[in-house]
């Protein structure tokens, strides 16, 4: 969560993909164009901005056809036009509103999400998938406020920030699949009480960082009652788990367990944005 460290996992990304060393400023497009090959996903994302469809969308039918997200696209009936014009202004109202909060995490939404499918399961929640990297599902709640859809947004930015740390470096010594069995499930922050397989456990933790961040910034405390001593048992879970993490992935752990302890928002603000975390360690200061 990380403005320096995500432009340099997006970089090594690049070059692994094309060889091209983008610049800041050539990111995005170079980004696109990585994420584009046609063995990472079957659209290409669009040079730049974010392309917003619906339920009878191409990314919709893949995902359907594909069984991805299949949680959230189940049961989404057809909308009109007066909808989805409702939900572009709030997506518009969201973005404006994670710029506000936070320049560094609205880049980072920029930079990592090139497409958004808005549907109406019910399913009240977004998705997003490694294997389909700038892609975000979301189905809004019928009550849903600007600052929802923020957080949805974001939520699923920081699942795609994470993969592709994952893709540059490597999280967790085993596969997804060997992480699925029972020796290996952690407690998970979001679903409190339950235990999930440690990688899925591993992304829920961080990603409620963000969110109660955002939330204590707009004068709310909703998640920040709810999630902090759920966060903190999560936390120790993990950390009995720590074997299975790789360096790198016991340096996010690290950095997760440091603000569970604390719950700190100004040390989030600071290093949200901070040069200071560029690369695969924090330099130490």
């Amino acid at each position: 969560m990380n403005i320096s460290h995500t432009y340099e996992n997006m970089a090594r990304l690049v070059h692994a993909v094309t060889d091209e060393y983008p610049t800041a400023e050539g990111m995005p497009r170079a980004y696109r164009a990585a994420i584009s090959n046609p063995t990472r996903r079957p659209m290409a994302a669009a040079p730049a901005g974010l392309d917003i469809t619906y339920e009878g969308g191409a990314w919709a039918d893949f995902c359907k056809a594909n069984g991805i997200f299949a949680h959230i696209l189940k049961g989404a009936g057809p909308t009109d036009g007066p909808t989805r014009e409702a939900w572009d202004n709030k997506v518009a109202e969201a973005l404006a509103l994670i710029q506000e909060i936070e320049p560094s995490l609205r880049l980072m939404v920029d930079l990592l999400v090139t497409d958004l499918v808005i549907l109406n399961s019910g399913a009240d929640g977004g998705g997003s998938a490694s294997q389909l990297p700038g892609v975000v599902v979301m189905s809004p709640g019928e009550k849903w406020e600007g600052l929802d859809y923020a957080m949805c947004i974001v939520h699923e930015a920081m699942h795609l920030n994470l993969f592709v740390g994952d893709m540059v470096y490597g999280t967790f010594t085993l596969s997804s699949r060997e992480l699925d069995a029972d020796q290996y499930l952690a407690l998970s922050a979001v679903k409190i009480g339950q235990r999930r397989p440690l990688d899925k456990a591993f992304h829920a933790a961080i990603v409620t960082v963000p969110l109660m961040y955002m939330e204590h910034h707009q004068g709310k405390t909703t998640l920040v009652d709810l999630y902090t001593a759920s966060l903190r048992d999560a936390c120790a879970d993990l950390k009995n788990q720590r074997e299975h993490f790789t360096p790198y992935g016991r340096m996010l752990l690290d950095e997760l367990c440091a603000f569970g302890e604390s719950i700190d928002f100004e040390a989030v603000a600071h290093a949200t944005s901070s040069g200071t975390y560029a690369g695969d360690l924090p330099v130490t200061v």
